[in-house]
C-alpha cells in the first residue's frame, strides 16, 4: 500500500491546475469536482483507518507549516490553528475508534449482518476524517492560487473541527459504555442513577456544528439537498411558530427574512440547537404535519401511483366476537377503545390497485367517511378483480404524536401495486392528547376488525401480513403481543421497518448518533416518549388547535395559500408560515370535523368511567387485554405486565436534569458516592480533552420515570420469553446511522436467542423515515423495495417480474 504522503502527491499531481480550472465554464468546474470527490471517496474507502489518520495527520502539519509562514495575519492564525486543531484531534480518536471496532462484532446479530451501533459510530467519525482529507488535500493543492477562497474553506474546516471533536467525545462515551455493560448487552441495564449522570453529562454537548455547514455528512450525498430544505423550513417554522405564541402576527413580507438561514449556515445550526433544546412536542408535532395540507398532499398524489381504491373509513366503536384459534368454537369479545377518551371509532384506510370484490359493497360504503375534494378517488370498472389471497395491516410512524395515513399514501399506493393486495393503513388516536395505551387498543380493535371482515376489504385473509415504521413498527409488535394474549389469530408476519423497541430512557451507543441526527434528536425522542407514555402536563390554553392545527388550518385557509401563492410567494413553506403564523387568530376547528379527535376532560375527570370502573386514565393492562377474554387475568403472558403497568397518571419528574420541586428521582444523581462518579461519564473523557458545550443553556428534557416505560406492551424489547414466544416471522429493515439501530438489533438478537423466526436487513447511508423519501433517490428507492420485498416473502406472493 502506498504511504500517506505518496497518495497526497497523486491525487494533488492527477487535479488541474487552478487557473486553469478557474478560467473553465462553471459547469466544467462542477464536473471535475464531483469527479474528484467520487475518485476521492472511492480512494478513501480503499484506506484502513489508520492510513486515513496519518494521511490527514501528514497533511495537517504541511498545512499548518504554509499558513504560519505566511505572516501574523488574522487569517493565517486561524487556518494554522484550525489544522492544529484537526492534527490534534485526529490523532485522540484514532485509537479509540480503533478499540471500538475492534469488538464490535460481538454485537452484530450474525456475520451475515454486520451492524450495531459501535459499528455506526465508528462509521460517522471515519466519514467526518474522509471530508476533512479531502478537504486539506484540496487547501494543500489550491493555497497559492489567487482564486482560492480563504473564507469559504476555512469556515467549512472549522465547522467539521467542531464535528470531529463532539465525535471524539462520543467515542469516549462509546467506549465507556463498552466496559460499563453487561457482555453482549448495547443498552446500558444497571442503577438508573448512573444513567441519568450519564445522559446528564451528554445532553450539554455542542449540537448546532452537526445542523450547519455539517448538515448530514454522514448519509449519502443524495440525501443532503433534501435535509438542507428540512434544515431551512424547521428553523424558519420555529422562528415564527415562536413570535406566534407570542402573540405576534406573522406577515408573508416578515417571513422573507428566513433565506438568511440558507446563506448563513452557522446561523441555521445555532437556531436549529435552539429550537431541539427549547420548543415542546407540539411544534413538532405541527411540523411533521406540513404534509398533511391539502396542497402538498395532492402534490404528492399526483406523483405517486394512481390506485383504484383510496377510501377513509370509520369503524364504530361496537364490539364484536372473534373465534379462538385454538378452538374456533369458542369466541372471544374485542371490545372498542376505552383508555383516556371512553368508545370511539377507528380510522382507516383502505387503498387497492385494483377494484376487488367487495371492496364497492354497500355495507363498506357505510364506514366510508368524506374526505372533501379528494374523497372521491373510487371509479368503478365494468368488471371487477377477485379478491386477493393476502392482506396488508399497516401503522404508520411518526413518534406516536404526528402524522396520518395520509402523510404515508405515495408508499402505499407503490405497495399496493407491487404486492396486487389491499392495504389497510390505521389512523390511531395520537399523543399526548391521546397516550399510551389508546393508540394499542385502536390499532388492535382495526387488526380485529380487518381479520374478521376481510372480504370487504378485498381480500381472502390466507394470508395476513402487519407492516410499519417506526412508531408504527412498535405498534406492530405489540398489536401481535395482544392477538396472543386474546388467544385470537395473529398476523403471518411482521415486517417492520426501523421500528423503536426500547422506550426507556437509557443510553446506547446507536442512541450516541441523536447528538447528530436532524431527524432525530435526542430531545425530540424524549419529548414524544414522554407524550406517549402520558407525562406531557403542560396546560395549553390553545391544546386543541396546536394538536389537530394543521388539518384545520388546511380546511379553513387552502384558499388563502392559493392566493398567497398567486402572488408570488417564494415557497410553499412561506405560504404555509403565513397559515401558521394566523394560528393564534382562528377559532378551535369543531371536534366533529378533523380526523383526530382531542382527549375528552370530561372522560378523565369524571369519577367513574363508562364501565362503572375508575377513570379510564387508570386502566391497568388487565382492562386493556381481558377484559371481555374467556382467558383467566392470571395468564403467564400478562402477569408481567399487569403489575409494571402502573397508573398512568402524569408525572413532573425529570429524568436527566433535574425538575424545579426536586423529586427524589431527579435528585437521585447528586447522591452518587465518589466511586460511582469515578465509574461515571466524569472518568470518559482523557485529562486535557474538553468537548464543545452547548450554548443553549441548561437542557429541559422530561421522560416519564414510571414504570409504564418498562411494560413489554410500550417496550416490547423487555417483554419476557413467553411473550415474544408467540410472535410470528418478524422481519426488520433498519438504518445503520439510525439513533434506533440497536432498537433493532437486539430485538432481533432476542428473538434470535429464543429460536423465532427473524431476518435483519440494514441499509447503509439512510435515515431514519427513509420510507416517506422512497422517491427521493436511487438508494432510497432501494430500500423501499427492500421492504417489499420482506412483505412479499410473508404473504407467499411470486417476486416481481425481472
Amino acid at each position: 500500500m502506498e504511504s500517506a504522503r505518496e497518495t497526497r502527491a497523486r491525487v494533488a499531481s492527477e487535479a488541474p491546475a487552478s487557473t486553469s480550472v478557474q478560467e473553465g465554464s462553471k459547469s466544467q468546474r462542477r464536473r471535475w469536482w464531483r469527479k474528484a470527490r467520487a475518485k476521492a471517496s472511492r480512494l478513501l474507502q480503499k484506506m484502513d483507518l489508520r492510513t486515513m489518520t496519518q494521511s490527514l495527520v501528514t497533511l495537517a502539519e504541511d498545512n499548518m507549516a504554509f499558513f504560519s509562514s505566511q505572516g501574523p495575519g488574522e487569517t493565517a492564525r486561524r487556518l494554522t490553528g484550525v489544522f492544529a486543531g484537526i492534527r490534534e484531534q485526529a490523532l485522540g480518536l484514532e485509537p479509540t475508534l480503533g478499540r471500538l471496532l475492534s469488538v464490535a462484532h460481538l454485537f452484530d446479530l450474525d456475520t451475515e449482518t454486520p451492524a450495531n451501533g459501535y459499528r455506526s459510530l465508528v462509521h460517522t467519525a471515519r466519514c467526518c476524517l474522509a471530508h476533512l482529507l479531502h478537504k486539506s488535500r484540496y487547501v494543500a493543492s489550491n493555497r497559492r492560487s489567487i482564486f482560492f477562497r480563504t473564507s469559504h474553506n476555512l469556515a467549512e474546516l472549522e465547522a467539521y473541527l467542531a464535528a470531529l471533536t463532539q465525535l471524539r467525545a462520543l467515542a469516549y462515551y462509546a467506549q465507556r459504555l463498552l466496559t460499563t455493560n453487561q457482555p453482549g448487552r448495547l443498552f446500558f441495564e444497571g442503577d438508573e442513577r448512573v444513567t441519568a449522570d450519564f445522559l446528564r453529562e451528554y445532553v450539554t454537548l455542542h449540537k448546532g456544528c452537526f445542523y450547519g455547514r455539517c448538515l448530514g455528512f454522514q448519509f449519502t450525498p443524495a440525501i443532503r439537498p433534501f435535509l438542507q430544505t428540512i434544515s431551512i423550513g424547521l428553523v424558519s417554522f420555529g422562528e415564527h411558530y415562536k413570535r406566534n405564541e407570542s402573540g405576534i402576527s406573522v406577515t408573508a413580507s416578515s417571513l422573507f427574512t428566513s433565506g438568511r438561514f440558507a446563506i448563513d449556515p452557522e446561523l441555521r445550526g445555532a437556531e436549529f440547537e435552539r429550537i431541539i433544546q427549547n420548543l415542546d412536542v407540539h411544534f413538532w408535532k405541527a411540523f411533521w404535519n406540513i404534509t398533511e395540507i391539502q396542497v402538498l398532499s395532492s402534490l404528492a398524489n399526483m406523483a405517486s401511483t394512481t390506485v383504484r381504491v383510496s377510501r377513509l373509513l370509520s369503524l364504530p366503536p361496537i364490539a364484536f366476537e372473534m373465534p379462538l384459534t385454538s378452538d374456533p368454537e369458542l369466541t372471544v369479545t374485542i371490545s372498542p377503545p376505552l383508555a383516556h377518551t371512553g368508545p370511539g371509532p377507528v380510522l382507516v384506510r383502505l387503498i387497492s390497485y385494483d377494484l376487488r370484490e367487495g371492496q364497492d359493497s354497500k355495507e363498506l360504503s357505510s364506514f366510508m367517511r368524506s374526505e372533501g375534494p379528494r374523497s372521491l378517488e373510487l371509479r368503478l370498472r365494468p368488471q371487477q378483480a377477485a379478491r386477493s389471497r393476502a392482506l396488508v395491516v399497516h401503522i404508520h410512524g411518526g413518534g406516536f404524536v404526528a402524522q396520518t395515513s395520509k402523510s404515508h399514501e405515495p408508499y402505499l399506493k407503490s405497495w399496493a401495486q407491487e404486492l396486487g393486495a389491499p392495504i389497510l393503513s390505521i389512523d390511531y388516536s395520537l399523543a399526548p392528547e391521546a397516550p399510551f395505551p389508546r393508540a394499542l387498543e385502536e390499532c388492535f380493535f382495526a387488526y380485529c376488525w380487518a381479520v374478521k371482515h376481510c372480504a370487504l376489504l378485498g381480500s381472502t385473509g390466507e394470508r395476513i401480513c402487519l407492516a410499519g415504521d417506526s412508531a408504527g413498527g412498535n405498534l406492530c409488535f405489540t398489536v401481535s403481543l395482544r392477538a396472543a394474549a386474546y388467544g385470537v389469530r395473529v398476523p403471518d408476519g411482521i415486517m417492520a421497518a426501523y421500528p423503536a423497541t426500547m422506550l426507556q430512557s437509557t443510553a446506547s451507543p446507536s442512541r450516541l448518533l441523536s447528538l447528530m441526527d436532524p431527524l432525530l434528536p435526542l430531545s425530540v425522542l424524549s419529548k414524544c416518549v414522554s407524550a406517549y407514555a402520558g407525562a406531557e402536563t403542560e396546560d395549553h390554553p390553545d391544546a386543541d388547535q396546536k394538536a389537530l392545527g394543521m388539518m384545520g388550518l388546511v380546511q379553513r385557509d387552502t384558499a388563502l395559500l392559493l392566493r398567497d401563492l398567486r402572488l408570488g410567494a417564494s415557497s410553499w413553506l412561506n405560504s404555509f408560515l403565513e397559515l401558521s403564523g394566523q394560528k393564534a387568530h382562528l377559532k378551535s376547528v369543531p371536534k366533529t370535523e378533523p380526523m383526530r379527535r382531542s382527549v375528552s376532560e370530561a372522560a378523565l375527570t369524571q369519577p367513574e368511567g363508562p364501565l362503572g370502573t375508575d377513570s379510564l386514565k387508570g386502566l391497568k393492562l388487565h382492562d386493556l387485554g381481558l377484559r371481555n377474554s374467556s382467558d383467566t387475568p392470571d395468564t403467564p403472558e400478562l402477569s408481567l405486565s399487569v403489575e409494571t403497568l402502573g397508573p398512568s397518571t402524569p408525572s413532573s419528574v425529570n429524568f436527566l436534569l433535574g425538575s424545579e420541586d426536586g423529586s427524589e428521582v431527579s435528585e437521585a444523581p447528586e447522591e452518587l458516592s465518589n466511586k460511582d462518579r469515578v465509574r461515571g461519564v466524569g472518568a470518559a473523557f482523557p485529562e486535557g480533552f474538553h468537548p464543545r458545550r452547548c450554548s443553549q443553556g441548561a437542557m429541559w428534557i422530561p421522560l416519564y420515570s414510571a414504570p409504564i416505560v418498562k411494560n413489554p406492551f410500550m417496550s416490547p424489547l423487555l417483554a419476557p420469553d413467553s411473550m415474544l414466544l408467540t410472535l410470528p416471522p418478524v422481519h426488520i429493515v433498519a438504518c445503520a446511522l439510525d439513533p434506533m439501530l440497536d432498537d433493532s438489533v437486539m430485538f432481533a438478537r432476542r428473538l434470535r436467542g429464543l429460536g423465532q423466526p427473524v431476518t435483519l436487513r440494514v441499509v447503509e447511508d439512510l435515515p431514519h423515515g427513509f420510507l416517506s423519501l422512497a422517491a427521493l433517490c436511487r438508494e432510497t428507492r432501494q430500500a423501499a423495495a427492500l421492504c417489499v420485498e420482506r412483505i412479499r416473502l410473508i404473504l407467499n406472493l411470486p417476486g416481481p417480474p425481472v
